[in-house]
């Protein structure tokens, strides 16, 4: 599906992975803060029960009055679960814990995979101008990645440069493929970008290399380097561009955005 076949809307991008720990949130937060600084208008639809995205974007537990379980659970409008945040053109749809009883309740929906892509393709959605959205999802590929899947047009798969990295990449692959399969034929995979990179270690450019090997031109040229910057910021519920604009890792996610934006369309596997 090229970008100019694809329904009037924004680009729906699901940051997946089902290993935790490879910079999945920062990835959603950080490249939707990028994105948003150079003009777009993006949305990060928080679908961890953890909240992460969400605490990492300002938004405290006690201000989270609607969620993204509320979103698929009980049909309640995007635009009553969204939150601007302190970062210009940027919005969160932000998750609670709830969301963690999510694939029980939903067991005997038969729409059960669907939710989130009925959701976001609302009449009102596109009167809210988003470019894009990020999906930020669980470390686990249960119920709510599948919506995740479902409803998006292309997956990002953050890939952590450590030892066993592409150890679990085949099985998302898998599910990827099977929901192309089964209920989103035009998903693609938007790349994959290596997070947490050491050029100093040794084991970083193996990973690379492997990665490089295996998965060709899927693999973004961009990669982000593990930057205290980043861990930190957190911390201050901020993205990195805010924390510290001149840190390496705020023009690796800058440098990461002009990629794929130059990109395009993402790759069928």
């Amino acid at each position: 599906m090229s970008e100019s076949n694809r329904a009037p809307g924004p680009k729906i991008i699901a940051v997946a992975n089902q290993k935790g720990g490879v910079g999945k949130t920062t990835t959603a937060i950080n490249l939707g803060a990028a994105l948003a600084e150079d003009g777009r208008k993006v949305l990060v639809i928080d679908l961890d029960p953890q909240g992460n995205a969400s605490t990492g974007l300002g938004i405290d537990v006690a201000d989270r009055e609607k969620s993204t379980y509320d979103l698929l659970l009980d049909e309640v409008p995007l635009g009553d679960v969204v939150r601007p945040t302190n970062f210009e053109n940027l919005w969160i749809a932000p998750a609670t814990t709830d969301l963690s009883s999510a694939d029980i309740e939903l067991v005997a929906n038969e729409r059960r995979s669907f939710l989130l892509h009925d959701a976001l393709r609302q009449p009102a959605v596109t009167t809210y101008g988003y470019d894009h959205v990020l999906i930020d999802c669980p470390p686990s590929l249960n119920l709510l990645t599948v919506n995740a899947m479902v409803a998006a047009h292309s997956v990002l798969v953050p890939l952590q440069s450590e030892f066993f990295a592409l150890e679990g990449l085949s099985q998302l692959m898998l599910t990827l493929r099977e929901v192309r399969q089964t209920a989103n034929p035009g998903l693609r995979i938007e790349g994959v970008v290596l997070t947490m990179y050491d050029v100093r270690n040794n084991l970083s450019q193996q990973v690379e290399e492997d990665a490089r090997d295996a998965l060709g031109d899927l693999v973004f040229q961009t990669r982000v380097p593990r930057n205290v910057r980043i861990s930190e910021a957190p911390s201050f519920s901020q993205t990195v561009l805010e924390y510290d604009t001149a840190s390496k890792g705020s023009a690796a996610y800058r440098a990461l955005a002009q990629e794929m934006l130059a990109r395009g369309v993402g790759v069928t596997v």
